[in-house]
């Protein structure tokens, strides 16, 4: 079987179809290209090309990227009836826990919307606070609308379903202030001069912005952390995966799960309190051999 590069908007065609947002059709046909990149002139298809082609990936991106790309190359295969050629995802470990120097902390959080605020840019320190209080994605800001802070809800429409997501009180009193202060009475909150929604680049560079003020590492700093934190927060209180994962509008509890690890201090810390180490004569603290110091909180660093 050949490809031909006619596939391309035809495919891109059937995925607006069937609703799928303009992020994900871009990043579709972006990860589809480098397969016909890599086929070259020679665009016929064969299973020992794809599996070829998920080498190359291997050798190139993390496994996680490779996945994601070749999960829209299948997609692709199986839109052009070719799914036989379509090839395994790459095997990968669950995470026990988070990468620390990635984890944007609650303190680390508050650090940037008070710096938003000595900037003067009060924007982008009520849009932080409103992603991360209801842990919504980025780009769902725009249905934050003026009506909504009267009914105290709002329903989103993302990736062909439909959810609602509810403002907390002290929310609500914060965006109705900065409505009033900036003229909004109806329609998106968040809006730039022309009144559109603010897109993910602006919003990423205004936090990008905050880091050396704040102190926080720039590592830590994009729109979808203030969604993590929020994920990992309310699993700390509730401890309830199902209903995390409603609020998140994840249709998978395994994605959800992605969400609520822990850090791996705070794994070091819970390995620690199991007392499973026999400590020498004389370096027992005062809490005696159940709560064993070999691995005090200062070898992990903060």
């Amino acid at each position: 079987m050949v490809l031909s590069m006619e596939m391309i908007p035809a495919f891109e065609k059937y995925l607006y179809e069937q609703e799928r947002s303009q992020a994900t059709i871009k990043k579709y046909i972006r990860d589809l290209k480098k397969l016909f990149t890599y086929l070259a002139e020679d665009l016929e298809i064969s299973k020992e090309k794809m599996i070829r082609f998920k080498q190359e990936l291997t050798g190139c991106y993390k496994p996680a990227s490779v996945n994601s790309i070749l999960a829209a190359v299948n997609h692709f295969l199986e839109f052009a009836g070719l799914g036989e050629y379509k090839v395994k995802q790459v095997r990968v470990q669950k995470t026990l826990f988070c990468q620390q120097e990635r984890e944007l902390s609650k303190e680390e959080y508050f650090r940037l919307v008070n710096a938003a605020k000595q900037k003067k840019n009060q924007r982008i320190s009520v849009l932080m606070q409103a992603i991360c209080s209801t842990g919504i994605r980025v780009s769902e800001h725009r249905f934050i609308t003026a009506e909504a802070l009267k009914e105290g809800y709002f329903r989103i429409y993302n990736k062909g379903k439909s959810r609602i997501v509810f403002l907390p009180p002290e929310l609500i009193h914060v965006l109705k202030q900065y409505c009033l202060e900036n003229g909004i009475e109806h329609g998106p909150v968040f809006i730039t001069k022309s009144g559109r929604p603010l897109d993910r680049s602006n919003i990423w560079s205004m936090m990008k912005a905050l880091c050396g003020e704040a102190g926080v590492d720039q590592k830590k700093v994009y729109p979808h952390n203030l969604r993590h934190l929020f994920a990992f927060t309310f699993y700390g209180v509730e401890k309830d995966l199902l209903r995390l994962a409603d609020i998140l509008g994840h249709t998978s509890v395994d994605t959800t799960r992605i969400y609520t690890v822990s850090s791996g201090w705070e794994h070091k810390r819970i390995l620690s309190k199991l007392g499973l180490v026999q400590q020498n004569e004389g370096q027992i603290g005062e809490g005696g051999p159940e709560t064993p110091q070999l691995f005090s909180g200062q070898s992990w660093g903060k």
